[in-house]
């Protein structure tokens, strides 16, 4: 399965909506997919993007594949209804989970690296699927902790998930160095390991020490090194995007990101 995107992108959001709507050359937009209300109507910024052929492609946070729990029906529903009103060409989730027993944890939590989490993330996937009409793929998150007793590598975890799933990879080159730094692990042995030919895009976002730890803000600057990562990955990468959530700097800073990331990914430049 090839990837149905290719060049840079951005998410949207609604504090930045003009900003993103005058992107010239804008290759596709993410939204949050638990933003946009499943009966409509699709907020206007987005709208204008789908008028001008631009892909939209939802985002979920809350699903909470990785839980021991049956995904929500509900929230599977509405995770379907907004591709659908979005006309995507494929959605996206994470490998994580955010509730159990209950209660909501708010925060994307990690998975244990076991064939348990594998068995658990490949059950609720596929009911997901079931309600979709496009590709589904699936992004390994940052974390500042890890389980213990893992039996898997994350190469190894991610390759079982996806060939369980059929599903694709999104690949967030901003979690795996953030992940490398704090775990003392090798980026680059990581990003060669993985399958490639599943990819069908690429967060970068910002990032910051906190504590002694870093920790992917999505309110920083995107840090050399992982434009660097990027640059690494040239060639490889079918799209890419600007990952931000917060702490807006002006039109021309988010130009210069965007502008960083295309050439670093050897991709056209969305900004002229």
């Amino acid at each position: 399965m090839t990837s149905p995107l290719a060049g840079v992108g951005i998410g949207w959001r609604p504090e930045i909506s003009g900003y993103v709507t005058g992107l010239p050359a804008l290759a596709f937009a993410e939204v949050i997919a638990e933003s946009v209300p499943h009966h409509g109507p699709v907020p206007d910024g987005l709208a204008r993007l789908r008028e001008r052929g631009v892909p939209v492609v939802p985002h979920g946070v809350k699903l909470s594949l990785g839980g021991a729990e049956p995904v929500d029906p509900h929230r599977v529903d509405h995770f379907a209804a907004v591709a659908r009103l979005t006309q995507a060409p494929l959605v996206s989730e994470h490998i994580a989970y955010v509730r159990g027993g209950g209660h909501e944890a708010g925060h994307l939590l990690p998975v244990p690296r076991t064939r348990e989490a594998v068995d658990a993330i490949a059950a609720n996937a596929a009911v997901v699927q079931s309600t979709l009409d496009v590709p589904l793929a699936l992004e390994p998150i940052a974390t500042l902790v890890d389980w213990p007793d893992d039996e898997l590598t994350e190469a190894q975890f991610l390759a079982e998930i996806l060939d369980r799933t059929g599903a694709l990879l999104l690949l967030d080159v901003a979690n795996v160095y953030a992940n490398a730094v704090n775990r003392g692990e090798d980026a680059y042995a990581l990003l060669d390991a993985l399958p490639w030919e599943r990819v069908a895009y690429c967060h970068v976002a910002g990032g910051a020490e906190i504590d002694g730890l870093y920790q992917d803000t999505h309110t920083d600057r995107v840090p050399v090194e992982v434009l660097e990562l990027v640059a690494h990955l040239a060639g490889r990468l079918p799209a890419v995007m600007l990952e931000r959530d917060g702490s807006y700097p002006p039109a021309a800073e988010l130009s210069a990101e965007l502008d960083a990331i295309a050439d670093a990914a050897s991709l056209g430049r969305v900004t002229a």
